[in-house]
């Protein structure tokens, strides 16, 4: 029997439950700093916690619940007047706060499961939940102890607000660095991948968030604990303005599923062909390192790959391309980036499919750097999947490979960059999964 060895968010998680337990009795066991400011802290974070929910880019399902936390770590002088929490103060309010939040989070959710008689949904933003944890009492401790000896006493007001600024910066940059790592063991991204995701959502709710504990922190100081809640609602309302950029996503994921099995309907192309290309182009992608949203565009382009053919008079047999002239490939390919261009998707996908049937090098032997990695990634997972259903329709003895027949026109048709990839896949025993959820 073969032990799973623990991975990031195992690791992750079980620091997250060490330090958040002994912050806790640390705190139960002594006599805990204002315990009415704690307490008010610990229940903005539950609150915060419950009204979570999807955010783009997986990145902070609860960031209200974050930005509370990330204020009592930077806690100075609470409405003008000193304040010792510490360290694992802020970590067990932290601890508290969100196991509370989660907990009401289960409890409705199983009520709601209850009364609609569906299967109980999991519980989401537990990696979420683990980090914020992590990073908040790292940023306790690099504030805590300066505020405590009396090193912030010498600084003004803006030098004051920039240490605080610096302090919240490298705790985000740290959330980000566990973040991609958390990223990467679920979704099979490259770190360098996973890691640019998190910067890049990190420039969006996660600077809301960040701005919002710093400002939280800075008005407690001088208003008191009145100022939370008040100034936690453009948070609140940011919140939900990316919560309805992420159903606008899913509404134009399912727009273009249905429109991709146009061509299968209209009996062009073979059931199912447009989600195993889809599917193989995201293997492939994660592969050669890209990120997730451009492997949301490449899943896109694939999906809708075959879309020109709807063009055509007479179905190609089997609905196979990879089999057609170079130069009717490319006819399709451009009729095919016209229709897409016209459903309002973003710009790169019918660029992308416009040039999946585009040679890769030019009449002069070099690469040609204007082609797309996506659309050349299509083009081999879309190969691939023709000769493989054109082999198990027609079976011939001593018939080549399908990976072994793509490489015959490798350098100029298919990538080799590409087919080493696929080659890989292949002897890893990989199988081919979605860039995005399942609606």
């Amino acid at each position: 029997m073969t032990t799973r060895r623990p991975g990031p968010a195992d690791l992750l998680h079980g620091a997250a439950v060490l330090l958040g337990g002994g912050a806790v009795v640390h705190v139960l066991a002594a006599d805990s700093d204002q315990p009415r400011v704690a307490i008010a802290f610990a229940a903005l974070i539950a609150l915060g916690q419950c009204a979570g929910g999807t955010l783009p880019g997986d990145r902070e399902p609860a960031p209200v619940a974050t930005a509370v936390a990330l204020a009592y770590a930077l806690l100075g002088p609470l409405h003008g007047l000193p304040t010792a929490h510490g360290v694992l103060q802020a970590a067990a309010v932290t601890a508290i706060g969100t196991g509370a939040g989660l907990a009401a989070q289960l409890a409705g959710r199983a009520a709601l499961a209850a009364v609609r008689r569906r299967p109980r949904t999991p519980l989401g933003g537990l990696d979420a939940a683990a980090r914020r944890l992590v990073t908040v009492s790292f940023a306790a401790l690099l504030f805590q102890p300066l505020y405590d000896s009396g090193a912030t006493d010498r600084l003004c007001g803006p030098a004051y607000g920039a240490l605080l600024a610096a302090v919240a910066a490298l705790a985000a940059l740290g959330d980000a660095v566990l973040a991609a790592a958390q990223q990467r063991a679920r979704t099979g991204l490259r770190y360098s991948a996973a890691l640019d995701d998190q910067l890049r959502a990190l420039l969006g709710i996660g600077s809301a968030q960040v701005a919002t504990g710093l400002l939280l922190s800075l008005l407690a100081g001088e208003a008191g604990l009145w100022a939370l809640p008040v100034f936690c609602v453009p948070l609140l309302l940011a919140q939900a303005s990316f919560r309805r950029a992420v159903e606008v996503r899913a509404t134009t994921g399912q727009t273009i599923e249905t429109l991709a099995r146009a061509t299968e309907i209209a009996g062009y192309t073979t059931p199912g062909h447009a989600r195993r290309v889809a599917d193989t182009a995201c293997a492939l992608g994660r592969e050669l390192g890209l990120g997730s949203r451009e492997l949301t565009l490449l899943e896109y382009a694939a999906l809708m790959h075959d879309i020109g053919q709807l063009s055509l008079v007479e179905p190609v047999p089997g609905g196979a391309t990879a089999l057609l002239p170079d130069g009717e490939q490319q006819r399709i390919a451009r009729l095919g980036s016209e229709v897409i261009r016209r459903t309002g998707v973003p710009r790169q996908v019918w660029q992308q499919v416009a040039r999946l049937a585009d040679p890769c090098r030019l009449d002069d032997g070099r690469h040609d750097p204007t082609l797309p990695l996506a659309s050349r990634i299509i083009r081999v997972a879309n190969a691939h999947d023709d000769l493989r259903t054109a082999a198990a329709d027609r079976p011939r003895a001593g018939a080549l490979d399908p990976l072994d027949h793509l490489r015959l026109d490798a350098g100029r048709g298919y990538d080799p960059v590409v087919l080493d990839a696929l080659a890989r896949l292949g002897r890893r025993g990989h199988r081919a999964a979605r860039c995005r959820p399942a609606a």
